[in-house]
């Protein structure tokens, strides 16, 4: 590599002019631009052929990446390369690559093998590439790949980024076992951008990190090849993950230019909006969010056997904001939330919901959600009866000051519950509702204590019973009577007086087994009241 220390390619390497314009281009670290022009031809996904002008050798690339020559006085090397056709294979697997690194506007024979490579940055930016081999990259900067187009997947499996990963409006269809990307253990110190992004086939993040925010905006996720299109359990997340919409007209993405961290702002009234879109399951098992999992606007396209699963993740706040899942399951089990921000409409109907175990402690709805519509939620998520979601929501309406409407959902509860006992325990339950409300509409065991005072005092009034010992008996009070026989505690003196026979003794004993029940359901229901005050 003598020539290549003096600044000189090597002889035998024989390069072409466009090879010589980039071997001289690194070593001032200026911009070697073989494009042509002409935007239709210039375009690496477009159907024209790029001649000998425009190709360099991927050896020769790599050379210079691992080995080039030293830069120019006063310069810094760098690889700036636009418009180019890279021939065969480019393969850095292992090598270590100091010198800046942006493709742009770039096409590719073959894969690119980056395994176990380390750069400092790489941008790669509107470039065509058959497949991206970069499992265990390790970069000191950003990785950067916005607009690219890959047609047969990209690896970064157990990678480590160090600061930001940029996918924004890549395109990139499936390996051969079914998966666009395979990120599994991968970590990025910042930022993942992945907005407009377009997967076609299961992006796999089981088990990364993300030090701040993952931003899935705008993007169409479709794998009809398997059960998942976004497979991510055990997927960490410093700050927020958006699976929301993104906004396209006068957005930093409306003339083609890609900003270093995508869309960051709220799109203006009137903007015209890209949704998340996802069609197959999605699988978020376990993960952990540290500021929220946004879903307003998303769209989940799913088929029966497919689940939008959330099972266990934990966040201190779900923003359950999307379209309503035609079909398919959304699965909360276990998982634990602060703030559920969410809208009736956004909810699936019977069957399509499960939540057993889920925990939360606030309810923001957005919209109208009255409390007919949150029993209906739950009980779209309970087919078969339940009784934790009902009591969680009873506890987070009590906690807000709602005692009426926790009171609401724990006779709900009851009712669901009658719905599985037998014959005659359903039956003593009707009875119970029907007078009572199962002791949690106090206000109505009064009421049917004072008609049953009003109906003995009438009954005794007429049909006064004889005094047990003349002597002895006060004088006859059909009121005081009747009330002593209601209540079972307060002695007034007067039931023990009296022998009442025949349909009389039955009416007093209809109404001792009466006041017993309503007197001890409204005790019940006063200390329910003292102990919420």
């Amino acid at each position: 590599m003598t020539g290549a220390r003096d600044g000189d390619a090597p002889a035998d390497l024989r390069l072409t002019s466009a090879e010589w314009s980039m071997w001289q281009a690194f070593r001032n670290g200026s911009t070697c631009d073989l494009s042509s022009g002409e935007p239709s031809r210039d375009d690496p996904h477009g159907q024209h052929l790029w001649g000998p002008e425009r190709r360099v050798r991927a050896r020769v690339v790599a050379l210079l990446l691992l080995d080039g020559p030293p830069a120019q006085p006063g310069r810094v090397s760098g690889l700036k390369l636009t418009g180019a056709y890279i021939t065969d294979t480019l393969d850095l697997a292992g090598g270590t690559i100091k010198p800046f690194v942006e493709l742009r506007d770039c096409r590719f024979e073959a894969e690119v093998l980056l395994p176990e490579s380390r750069f400092t940055t790489l941008r790669m930016v509107n470039c065509a590439i058959p497949r991206l081999e970069a499992a265990r990259l390790h970069t000191e900067g950003d990785l950067h790949l916005p607009r690219c187009v890959v047609h047969s997947g990209i690896r970064l499996t157990d990678a480590h980024i160090g600061t930001d990963l940029m996918l924004n409006q890549v395109v990139v269809h499936k390996d051969r076992q079914g998966r666009s990307i395979m990120a599994d253990g991968m970590t990025v110190a910042q930022d993942l951008q992945a907005e407009m992004l377009e997967s076609y086939g299961e992006l796999s993040l089981r088990g990364a990190t993300v030090g701040v925010s993952l931003s899935l905006r705008g993007s169409h996720l479709s794998n009809p090849f398997g059960r998942r299109a976004l497979n991510a359990p055990q997927l960490t997340v410093e700050r927020t993950l958006y699976l929301t919409a993104a906004g396209l007209a006068n957005s930093p993405f409306s003339s083609g230019a890609t900003p270093p961290y995508g869309i960051t702002h709220t799109p203006a009234r009137g903007t015209r909006m890209q949704r998340f879109e996802c069609e197959g399951g999605v699988r978020l098992d376990d993960g952990r969010f540290g500021d929220a999992v946004d879903l307003e606007h998303a769209r989940f396209i799913m088929e029966s056997d497919q689940e939008l699963s959330l099972r266990r993740i934990q966040t201190p706040e779900l923003r359950f904001l999307g379209e309503r899942p035609q079909r398919g399951r959304v699965i909360l089990s276990g998982a634990r939330v602060v703030n559920l921000v969410d809208k009736s409409a956004s909810w699936p109907g019977l069957g399509g919901l499960m939540m057993a175990g889920f925990s939360y402690e606030t309810l923001i709805p957005r919209g109208h959600f009255p409390l007919a519509l949150r029993l209906q939620w739950v009980a779209a998520a309970t087919p078969e009866y339940a009784p934790e979601p009902y009591e969680m929501l009873a506890a987070s309406l009590r906690a807000m000051g709602e005692d009426a409407d926790a009171r609401e959902v724990l006779l709900a509860k009851q009712r669901r519950r009658r719905e599985t006992l037998p014959l005659a325990a359903k039956t003593w339950g009707f009875l119970q509702d029907w007078t009572v409300a199962y002791g949690y509409r106090p206000g109505r065991a009064t009421v049917w204590m004072a008609i049953l005072w009003a109906i003995g005092t009438a009954y005794f009034a007429s049909n006064p019973p004889p005094p047990l010992k003349h002597d002895e008996a006060p004088p006859w009070n059909p009121y005081l009577y009747s009330l002593d026989l209601l209540l079972p505690v307060i002695d007034l003196y007067q039931g023990g007086a009296w022998k009442p026979g025949g349909a009389a003794q039955w009416v007093a004993a209809v109404m001792i087994m009466a006041g017993w029940v309503l007197a001890t359901t409204v005790a019940t229901g006063a200390s329910r009241l003292l102990r919420r005050q």
